[in-house]
């Protein structure tokens, strides 16, 4: 007994000695403005250094698997935890609902995993699902549908057969069918409660045209019309393997996890179809603002330019260029102006996305006081004109390459990530036109000059072309202050209009409510 005491007294004495000897190197070191290494400690933070980020991102065609029964998937296996991810990505969408039918994507999407099997009521499968622990999720949105399935590796045979029968043999039961109806008409009852809902409805309308199949809603008799034969023959339709791209990542051996994904899609039960390529009419309004009154305290504003496609050649100079100009938060000239240097905008940030089938839209935005909407909405604007009247400066340029480059990683962090990303890139044609795109991602970024912004800015971003859609309390925010004498009429070559709120069953314009607003 005694000699235990005496050796853990003595290992006791020697870890404080040793903590004592840390201390004061730590401290000498301090004193001269050390580091532990010996190195300097820099005086202010932007004179750390850091080593050059070394980053590869993985290929796709490592993890590129096309399976004998249609579908493209991406298998990454991932040891880390005991679960499985799967995703499979579906060619269908509200574009392929007839006139009429409005509704009928949502419907089917949402009753898929939810509405019940052959062999299973919609409660015995959620009731399984439950002691799974497994989460199962399906819907169809514009041009694109997925069902998705996580579950515990151990239980993947059954998760995979629970798939299999949900995505060939649903039951869409009548109860849940009403149900979601009875949801979905609740839903648009509210369409006119929230500002944002508003501008983001209206601002579709002006950037792709009243008829534009992305700006069908759903009404009350569209709704109320869909059959339980419409959902199944929409589903047999499009759920179809040659229509799937899958994702799928977690615990697993890749060579087993392939047979058991051909496996999944072999002999399916029914024969669907090709869908249609997907429509590209859109129609663009007229230069001017267009305002839609609504009895809130703060305006909502966007402004809008007809944006690209991201494979158009100038995609890499228009990241760099809305970067500098609204997309790069507090480091971006609109943010600067409207929030840090007038304290108009809690937010102020420009957008400017390429899309994937058909050009997408610039917008500028931001949330001001209702008497403050015009002023602020000058300043977005002349930010605008100054993006278009030189080059931006180097540290603007440094700024937002390194942001793009520093933050690359991040998109590959995780198994999932990598799985969807490459998924994403198969079912939008991306990684058939330009199979390396991640590679030369950041060497593109880092080709973009000065004059490319400049550049493009004077080709893209044109402020006498703006749709300016302005949501908020008409009687203020066509008020003039003294102090910011801007109407609305000053800050577009456009008239003004405004816009009608539309019925919330119909979407029909709630007559009356259309004229002028120009003052």
């Amino acid at each position: 007994m005694k000699s235990r005491y005496n050796h853990s007294h003595w290992m006791s004495v020697f870890a404080a000695l040793v903590m004592i000897a840390g201390l004061g190197i730590g401290s000498c070191a301090r004193s001269q403005n050390l580091t532990a290494n010996g190195t300097a400690i820099p005086k202010r933070p932007e004179q750390l250094k850091f080593p050059p980020l070394t980053f590869e991102a993985p290929s796709p065609a490592k993890f590129r698997v096309p399976l004998k029964n249609g579908p493209v998937a991406y298998v990454v296996p991932d040891k880390e935890l005991p679960l499985v991810n799967i995703v499979i990505y579906v060619h269908t969408g509200s574009y392929l609902v007839p006139d009429g039918k409005e509704g009928l994507n949502e419907l089917a999407g949402y009753l898929l995993a939810r509405g019940g099997t052959k062999s299973k009521t919609a409660e015995a499968l959620e009731e399984r699902l439950a002691f799974l622990a497994a989460q199962l999720n399906s819907n169809i949105g514009d041009n694109q549908g997925s069902v998705s399935l996580n579950l515990l590796s151990k239980d993947l045979d059954e998760g995979l057969g629970i798939l299999r029968e949900v995505m060939t043999e649903p039951r869409f039961q009548d109860n849940k069918i009403a149900l979601r109806k009875q949801q979905l008409l609740q839903a648009m009852k509210q369409r006119n409660d929230e500002s944002e809902a508003i501008e983001a409805r209206e601002a579709g309308f002006l950037a792709q045209g009243e008829k534009f199949w992305a700006n069908r809603y759903p009404t009350a008799a569209s709704v109320e019309g869909i059959t339980r034969g419409d959902i199944e023959d929409f589903h047999k339709k499009w759920f179809y393997p040659s229509n799937f791209v899958v994702a799928v990542n977690g615990d697993f051996d890749r060579d087993t996890m392939v047979q058991k994904l051909e496996n999944l899609f072999a002999n399916w039960p029914f024969q669907g179809e090709k869908p249609s390529p997907i429509p590209t009419n859109t129609l663009f309004a007229k230069p001017g603002v267009y305002l839609v009154d609504k009895d809130v305290n703060q305006g909502r504003v966007s402004i809008l330019l007809p944006g690209i496609k991201r494979d158009n050649p100038d995609y890499f100079n228009v990241l760099i260029m809305n970067d500098i100009l609204g997309g790069g938060g507090f480091t971006s000239r609109i943010m600067n102006s409207v929030r840090s240097d007038e304290g108009l905008a809690y937010s102020a940030y420009s957008s400017f996305p390429g899309g994937v089938y058909y050009p997408s839209t610039f917008t500028a935005g931001f949330q001001s006081k209702s008497r403050t909407v015009a002023y602020a909405t000058s300043i977005v604007i002349n930010e605008m004109k100054k993006m278009t009247e030189g080059p931006p400066t180097d540290v603007e340029m440094n700024i937002s390459k390194r942001g793009y480059i520093d933050r690359f990683p991040r998109q590959f962090a995780t198994k999932t990530q990598i799985a969807n990303i490459f998924a994403q890139d198969e079912f939008t044609g991306r990684y058939a036109r330009d199979p390396e795109f991640w590679q030369k991602f950041r060497a593109r970024i880092e080709a973009v000059t000065k004059g490319d912004v400049e550049r493009v800015a004077r080709k893209f971003v044109a402020p006498d072309k703006t749709v300016i859609l302005v949501v908020g309390q008409k009687s203020d925010i066509t008020m003039t202050l003294p102090e910011h004498p801007v109407a609305l009429k000053d800050i577009s070559s456009g008239p003004v209009t405004e816009l009608p709120l539309r019925d919330p069953l119909t979407m029909k314009p709630i007559a009356g409510t259309e004229k002028s607003a120009a003052k």
